[in-house]
């Protein structure tokens, strides 16, 4: 199984490395030239639309949702852990500097959203105007043949492909992962069983998703603004009590971004390459922009112009990523948890011995009494360590004994030669969401636990919501609707299962997930460039129209 799971990771490695990263940067700035910076319309046209203020367009032609509920259920897919924890790793291991980065990427992320919208309404299956179907399946079935009959066979194949990979990954990453995260925060931060949790999700979800799009329409209408809203409220509050420290942070940021970031307590330092890479990693994942995911539900629109949407949809990586992961960002860097000093101080460093041939740990030494209130039993814990290059690393370990007895059992750390303690202290280790609440408590104690909780939950909910959706259109591709009740029920028996207990650790679901994502941007991105042009042609015709006043103008009030 290790085996397995190995060449698992081998594969992912390729799919989702820096080629494949570099390629979407590639493609979102090809689409931003090309539509003319259409980002600007995304921020007026865009509102104008889901405010309902554009004559002719707003709540008419084929479809079942508006232009806010379908933005909205987009958002409550793409808004979810990410935007808590992954915005952390970013920062931990990139630096301030991966902010900028972030930001960058997310801002071209707004035009491949657009894109990929746009082609998913050109292409939309309306058999059914009440209850349309789209997405990159729909898009690759009609598409590839209209460019050439010959390549009719080859668009099936690849709208099937990416059906299964869409499925796969709703299953595993818009759902398991949701679900087993979910729980696992409320049994630590409050100790509720695991299964009672689950049973929780179960009915909340099935509640929405057996009541189709429109009832999902409805509820993330209401609960993206609600759960967006808080978490902006809570971040605002923690800036508002260290607004003298906000020029200090922006400085930092964009100095970071073009220049290596210095190594200071537990942050080992960022080359600039590695703040671009986490920085871009973050803001592409966190809005889905290129997974065509997002498309299937922005093609429930009610709308008789295809890119009305797209231009909406744009607004998505803005509000994930520019707002709601930037807000995670500032919060995490102005606490300074993120270059945290050490919690307990080692009168003097333990050097490392070698404790197997190129392994090497601490020399077993007492846990120094000054640790007993700061680390407890099952704290993961590191030191920073420095090898012969100049290159730091951490050394983890984790605390086990009783108070009378603590110690730490280190992972051993594979170098050629020794490294060196270059930090005199041990630090607890905050892994993702849990550095993002100790951000958050650094203003107010208790105010990341019940935060970060609250959000967790909603986050997940809402992403459980709007992917058992996204499979589901999958199944309605591959087999027909005759398959969506029996899909549904599974879904919702998934979140029950995950909370029983057999996952141990989310690894095995993110890898399976990733592997899925491989696939649906392998088959989405060449999609994009192949028929970009059909969505460029219709998305500047529809602005000519318009300002020729052929399509109506924004209502005076």
């Amino acid at each position: 199984m290790d085996a397995f799971f190995a060449a698992l990771d081998a594969i992912n490695a390729v799919m989702l490395g820096v080629p494949m990263l570099l390629c979407l940067l590639a493609v979102g700035i090809l689409f931003t030239l090309w539509s003319g910076f259409g980002q600007w319309r995304s921020l007026t046209h865009g509102v104008q639309l889901i405010r309902g203020k554009v004559p002719g367009i707003s709540g008419e032609g084929p479809g079942a949702l508006s232009h806010f509920q379908a933005l909205s259920a987009a958002l409550s897919a793409t808004v979810g852990l990410g935007n808590i924890g992954g915005v952390a790793i970013a920062v931990s291991i990139g630096g301030p500097g991966a902010v900028f980065w972030m930001w960058v990427v997310g801002f071209a992320g707004m035009a491949i959203k657009s894109t990929e919208v746009t082609l998913s309404l050109l292409y939309r299956n309306t058999d059914d105007p009440a209850n349309p179907h789209g997405g990159t399946m729909w898009v690759c079935k009609k598409g590839y043949a209209q460019l050439s009959p010959r390549l009719t066979g080859l668009g099936a194949l690849a709208g099937g492909l990416f059906a299964v990979a869409l499925i796969l990954f709703g299953f595993t990453g818009g759902n398991m992962f949701q679900a087993w995260n979910a729980a696992e925060i409320a049994r630590a931060y409050f100790g509720v069983p695991s299964w009672i949790s689950g049973a929780i999700m179960t009915v909340l979800v099935g509640a929405v998703i057996l009541g189709g799009i429109r009832r999902i329409g409805q509820i993330a209408g209401v609960l993206v603004p609600i759960m967006c809203g808080l978490y902006v409220i809570g971040a605002l509050y923690v800036i508002a009590v260290n607004l003298d420290r906000i020029p200090e942070v922006f400085s930092l940021i964009f100095h970071s971004a073009f220049a290596p970031a210095q190594a200071t307590g537990a942050f080992i330092g960022a080359s600039l390459g590695t703040a671009f890479i986490f920085g871009m990693k973050r803001a592409l994942f966190s809005s889905e922009s290129g997974l065509g995911s997002a498309p299937i539900a922005h093609s429930a629109v009610k709308t008789p112009e295809p890119v009305t949407e797209g231009v909406v949809a744009g607004l998505e990586p803005f509000v994930d990523t520019l707002i709601i992961c930037t807000m995670t960002a500032l919060v995490i860097l102005i606490s300074g948890v993120w270059n945290r000093g050490p919690a307990v101080v080692w009168d003097t460093p333990p050097a490392l011995t070698e404790v197997a041939p190129g392994r090497w740990a601490p020399a077993p030494i007492p846990l120094p009494a000054s640790a007993e209130p700061t680390l407890a039993a099952g704290d993961q814990v590191f030191i920073v360590v420095e090898d012969a290059q100049g290159v730091r690393s951490k050394l983890f370990g984790n605390v086990t004994g009783r108070a009378s007895e603590r110690r730490i059992d280190w992972r051993p750390l594979a170098a050629m030669t020794a490294p060196r303690v270059v930090e005199n202290g041990i630090f607890a280790d905050y892994p993702g969401s849990t550095l993002t609440a100790k951000a958050f408590d650094s203003a107010h104690p208790g105010l990341g636990q019940w935060m970060v909780s609250i959000t967790v939950w909603l986050f997940a909910i809402s992403t459980m919501i709007t992917w058992s959706y996204y499979g589901e259109q999958g199944v309605v591709y591959l087999a027909g609707t005759r398959w969506v009740l029996p899909y549904r029920l599974l879904w919702c028996a998934l979140i029950f299962v995950t909370c029983l207990g057999f996952i141990r650790t989310d690894r095995e679901l993110d890898t399976f997930s990733t592997v899925a994502l491989g696939f649906m941007l392998a088959i989405n991105l060449p999609t994009m460039l192949l028929l970009g042009h059909k969505a460029m042609a219709a998305y500047h015709d529809y602005f000519a129209r318009r300002s020729r006043g052929e399509i109506g103008q924004h209502r005076r009030t």
